[in-house]
């Protein structure tokens, strides 16, 4: 792999991890383009990378949730750490499920054709129109404050997670279209999204780490930081762009972007 092309790799993967439009279809696509057969390891390692840009916009939440799970184990907790304590439970439950999907299809994944990828695009394009359709602007006006997660809803988001680590469906995409059709508000459905991938990504990571010496001999050294660097800046500007646009309601404009190349897809790759 030349730097020019890890630099590409990176920028996509920082763009389309947070943009509803799927980074793992984008990367199948653009290896398959530049004809390259590069090992998993490499994207989720691309994947861990925009990772940091999550933490870094996400700090100060993180730190909430840090301290307010630090005093309910040393049993000093109040009820104004409920609302923190319950986006714990509701990250560790929806985590559990993503993970079974995970172990199922992750056999699954490798054999799937080039095709698929198109049609987990429109998949995901059609999530996004309907959960505009269906978010009630009461939901907005009604939430002042933010809202404790169900343990349904948060089984139904982790489902849904699950089923964003097929290629071409995105996991961003998928998890706020479901949080949005659960009537959860714009600001909790990103935020809680976005948070959810942080065991995700480290979950995959940790799965695909002993493969890591066969990343090294397949893919430079200098490749890979290159690739990753630029992962996490594309990724940290990306993602302050797609806050903004999840709480205008806009998310769904994406859709027009995912139809058109979904259908050339079906045309000319085979």
């Amino acid at each position: 792999m030349s730097i020019f092309q890890a630099i590409i790799l990176g920028a996509l993967q920082g763009i389309t991890e947070f943009l509803p439009i799927s980074s793992s279809g984008h990367l199948a696509i653009a290896q398959n383009l530049f004809g390259l057969e590069l090992p998993l390891i490499f994207d989720v390692s691309l994947h861990l990378a925009s990772l940091l840009a999550v933490l870094l916009v996400f700090r100060k939440i993180l730190w909430s949730l840090i301290i307010s799970f630090g005093r309910w184990v040393m049993r000093k907790n109040s009820i104004e750490d409920e609302l923190q304590l319950n986006t714990i439970l509701s990250l560790i439950l929806a985590s559990i499920v993503t993970a079974a999907f995970g172990l199922v299809f992750k056999k699954l994944i490798p054999d799937l054709p080039v095709i698929f990828i198109f049609g987990g695009f429109i998949l995901t394009a059609c999530a996004l129109v309907a959960s505009h359709k269906v978010h009630s602007r009461k939901v907005e006006e009604n939430t002042k404050e933010p809202k404790k997660i169900s343990v349904l809803k948060a089984l139904v988001i982790g489902a849904s997670q699950g089923i964003g680590v097929l290629p071409g469906i995105s996991r961003s995409g998928i998890t706020i279209s479901s949080s949005l059709f659960l009537k959860l508000d714009r600001k909790t459905a990103g935020e809680f999204s976005f948070l959810l991938s942080i065991p995700a990504i480290l979950g995959a990571f940790i799965l695909e780490a002993k493969d890591l010496t066969s990343l090294t001999t397949e893919v430079s050294l200098i490749s890979l930081l290159i690739g990753c660097f630029t992962s996490f800046i594309v990724g940290y500007f990306s993602l302050l762009f797609l806050l903004k646009l999840i709480q205008k309601g806009k998310l769904y404009y994406f859709a027009f972007y995912l139809m058109p190349v979904a259908v050339l897809g079906f045309i000319f790759i085979h």
